[in-house]
Order: C-alpha cells, then sequence, then structure tokens
C-alpha cells in the first residue's frame, strides 16, 4: 500500500487520477487546501478520515503523516502568462517552497507537479531552474514533459507541464512520460444528453455586449472576445475566469422553452448560443459521471477551470506505478 499526500488539493482531480492508476494499493494520509467550496466538493467525493487541513504555510511537516508519495497541483498563477509573472515574489509562487521543507524532511519516494505550460519559461527560464535545483538538492531525479489534455480522450486544447521527480536511490534512468491515451473525442461527445435550461443560454443584451466587445478589438487587430466552439471540434482551455466560458459557447438547437429562469436583461437568444454546463466542463476535464456536484455553478467553474485533467494524471500514474514496482520498494 502507497501512502500519499495532496497538497494545494482543490478538488482532488490529481488524486482521482492515482487512485484510477493505483485502484486500491493507494491510500491518501493528508490533505491540504484552502479554498472552502473546493474543500465541500472533495469532501463530497473522497471520503477523509481527517480533517482537510487549510493553509499549509502554517502546517509543521513534522506532523504531516509519513508517505511514499507527494502530489502538489501548487498554484500556477504566479507562473502563468495570464498573471503578472512575478513567480517567487509573488506569495502564491513561494508556496513550491513548502513543498521543498515537507520533501525535505519526509523524503518520499516520488513528488508529482502540475503547472502551467509557461512555468519552463517565466523569468527567462528561472523560475523553473529553481524549483529543479531545489529538487536535485534534496536528492531527486527531476522528469517534466508538456501534454496535451486533446491527446488523452478529452476534447480540450489544454497544454500543461507535468514534473516527475524520484528520490534518487529508486530514480530511473529516464522516464517515459505517456504520449497519448490512443482515443480522440469531441464536443459532441461531452454535450448533455437532454435539453439544458434556458438560464445556460445567453441573454440578448449579453451577447450583443460581447459582440461589440470583440468588433473593438478585432478593429485593432486583436484576437479577444468570445468564441463558437464547432461541436465537431475541441474546446479551448477552461480556465477559472468568466472568459472561459465566453471563449468556448456552443449552439444547441434543442431549446424551445426561452423564457428565462433567472433575472436577465433582454430575452433569451434565439441563435440558440450557450455556455457550456458546470457538467460539460467536468467532461471537458475527464471527470467521471459518478462526479458530486455540491457548490453553485459559479463554484463548479471556477473548480474545474482551475483543475486538472484526470486521464492525462491516470497515464503518468500509470507510468510511475510500473517504475515503483520495478523498483522493488514499497
Amino acid at each position: 500500500m502507497y501512502k500519499s499526500i495532496d497538497l494545494f488539493a482543490g478538488i482532488g482531480g490529481i488524486r482521482l487520477g492515482f487512485e484510477q492508476a493505483f485502484k486500491d494499493e493507494i491510500k491518501t494520509v493528508f490533505v491540504s487546501e484552502w479554498d472552502n467550496k473546493a474543500v465541500e466538493t472533495y469532501k463530497a467525493n473522497f471520503k477523509c478520515d481527517k480533517n482537510i487541513v487549510g493553509d499549509i504555510t502554517k502546517v509543521d511537516e513534522k506532523e504531516i503523516p509519513k508517505h511514499d508519495i507527494l502530489l502538489a497541483g501548487f498554484p500556477c498563477q504566479a507562473f502563468s502568462l495570464a498573471g503578472r509573472q512575478k513567480g517567487f515574489e509573488d506569495a502564491r509562487g513561494t508556496l513550491f517552497f513548502d513543498v521543498a521543507r515537507i520533501v525535505k524532511y519526509h523524503k518520499p519516494k516520488v513528488v508529482f507537479c502540475e503547472n502551467v505550460k509557461n512555468l519552463v519559461n517565466h523569468d527567462r527560464g528561472r523560475t523553473f531552474r529553481v524549483i529543479k535545483n531545489i529538487l536535485d538538492e534534496l536528492g531527486y531525479q527531476v522528469f517534466y514533459k508538456v501534454l496535451n489534455s486533446k491527446d488523452f480522450g478529452v476534447p480540450q486544447n489544454r497544454e500543461r507541464i507535468y514534473i516527475v521527480a524520484f528520490r534518487s536511490d529508486i530514480a530511473p534512468l529516464s522516464f517515459d512520460f505517456p504520449r497519448s491515451s490512443g482515443k480522440q473525442t469531441l464536443i459532441k461527445d461531452i454535450i448533455e444528453e437532454n435539453v439544458v435550461s434556458s438560464k445556460y443560454y445567453l441573454s440578448t443584451t449579453y451577447l450583443e455586449s460581447l459582440k461589440r466587445h470583440k468588433e473593438r478589438h478585432m478593429a485593432k487587430g486583436n484576437g479577444f472576445g468570445y468564441e463558437i466552439r464547432d461541436n465537431e471540434s475541441i474546446a479551448g482551455a477552461i480556465v477559472c475566469g468568466g472568459m472561459g466560458r465566453e471563449r468556448n459557447l456552443i449552439v444547441d438547437k434543442r431549446l424551445t422553452d426561452f423564457k428565462p429562469v433567472t433575472h436577465i436583461k433582454g430575452e433569451v437568444n434565439k441563435e440558440f448560443i450557450r455556455k457550456m454546463t458546470p457538467r460539460e466542463w467536468a467532461r471537458l476535464q475527464g471527470f467521471p459521471e459518478e462526479f458530486k456536484f455540491v457548490v453553485a455553478d459559479t463554484h463548479l467553474y471556477k473548480q474545474f477551470g482551475n483543475s486538472v485533467t484526470v486521464p492525462v494524471i491516470k497515464a503518468i500514474a500509470k507510468k510511475i506505478k510500473m517504475h515503483l514496482e520495478k523498483s522493488q520498494i514499497v
């Protein structure tokens, strides 16, 4: 039985991928997540023997249970192209140092991290070199690769960097990241089976404002603005902000009742343009149908936009499990 800890856990996407790969051979012994709404979703979907810890910066590493695998989807805002790119100067960036102090004390067999693609380029590569050098100094062999979610059975163009660090005494000479699951899907494959509520359809007023916004940017030569995705195509990367929804609109002509169910300006648009639902976003990230929703849509969009693509995690975790079994250290 491998023991793991789940840091910056979000709604548990990394844990879920590892559990799918390791099945009943892995047990989570510690969880840390500070966002209360994410914790609600996490608790609804995972058995938590102990309380979920909030601020990891206030946790003494000696109080964390011993573990074999450290999972850390440490916050990416500090390194993202969309952020201010202050890296370790940004308080969020320094959270990697909390990962480092835990690794230094516990020496787990494997450290697994996920982050935005731009992590490798941030500050002309300095940020990533610091992360890699810290893991090297702590006695780990570091492997990393940028993978795209669209290659792993979900219709989403989402590139992320995945970092796998093995403790030096069990480190392989090389680590082959998975290339693809061999399964390809399109937006039409994740669309709700039944007609969705009119609340997901844009109001005429809102749609007109999006059109004007896009026209202004097009006049300036910019590519900003809303985007309607063809059902025979794939979605762009979903993100936690509003633009994540507006750049992944779809046309769904099944609606027959255009009566608003929420307070909106104008009417429900007759062009059949709507946002994807939270369940559709969950499918874009490869979450199973039985994954429970217990918070409002606003929080769900944020949670899935911030989460990971589960099938990618599962594919990497399978490779990690194979090497651990070869190393004969359990």
